[in-house]
């Protein structure tokens, strides 16, 4: 190619991206031409996320298939990905609600092999994409299709939690490009978290455990919800600066 990476790296720099080095170098590993290239570094320069462009993303060590349009995956995710699949029995069964391309999905596929992983969204597109990046997944709202058997070990989602009100303070890239049903929760971040919890309650078997991506203060929040649908034992995590990243709830009789 006759694009010069120092050109890019410094575009990006330009531009306001936090790793321009790491960026310019996975847009000229993909870029099939020159012309393909200056249109990307253009996107990429507008604030599209780099893996609309290049049609990949890493998640817990994978490569994971992305399609412009959908929500890419979160490297903060990665923690909930790795505490369900420590909640997930061999030959047990799985189910992520709001799945988008599959990224935890995929994960505890890859950890517990012998189990059933199935996941659900709304989106085809990202449907599409979790198909593609190995998970068996159907179209639809939450839980819907998968019935209400109480047999499921382990239900995952990370679904929309930014309160509608703070939709307007997060990074004007997010705002611009990636799909707002995929980040805006409501006035308080927890309507869907709500419903998610309810559809928890009918697919888990007793013992088995919900767990769910939040922020805030919204583990609070939801403990009421909890407690009216089953669950028991909830128990949040935060990450290095003490942010509430999630929440993990048990199942009761």
């Amino acid at each position: 190619m006759l694009i010069d990476r120092a050109a890019v790296v410094a575009r990006l720099a330009a531009a306001g991206c936090v790793a321009p080095d790491e960026e310019a170098d996975a847009l000229l590993a993909a870029g099939p031409d020159d012309a393909t290239l200056a249109a990307w570094l253009r996107r990429r320069e507008d604030g599209e996320p780099l893996a609309w462009l290049t049609g990949t993303t890493t998640f817990a060590g994978r490569a994971l298939h992305v399609a412009p349009g959908t929500y890419v995956p979160r490297p903060r995710t990665e923690d909930l990905a790795r505490r369900a699949a420590g909640a997930l029995p061999p030959g047990g069964r799985a189910a992520d609600l709001c799945t988008g391309v599959g990224a935890v999905a995929a994960a505890l596929r890859a950890a517990v092999p012998s189990a059933t992983v199935v996941g659900t969204d709304r989106d085809p597109v990202a449907a599409a994409c979790a198909r593609r990046n190995g998970v068996a997944t159907v179209v639809a709202d939450l839980a819907a299709p998968l019935g209400g058997d109480g047999a499921w070990d382990v239900v995952t989602a990370v679904c929309p939690y930014v309160p509608t009100g703070e939709v307007a303070f997060l990074p004007r890239d997010v705002q611009r490009h990636e799909p707002r049903p995929a980040l805006d929760g409501g006035p308080d971040g927890l309507a869907v978290a709500r419903r998610v919890v309810g559809a928890a309650a009918r697919l888990l078997r007793p013992g088995g455990r919900l767990l769910l991506e939040l922020g805030g203060h919204q583990d609070e929040a939801l403990a009421r919800d909890l407690a009216a649908a089953g669950f028991t034992a909830a128990e949040p995590w935060h990450d290095d600066d003490g942010d509430l990243r999630g929440l993990t709830a048990r199942r009761t009789a």
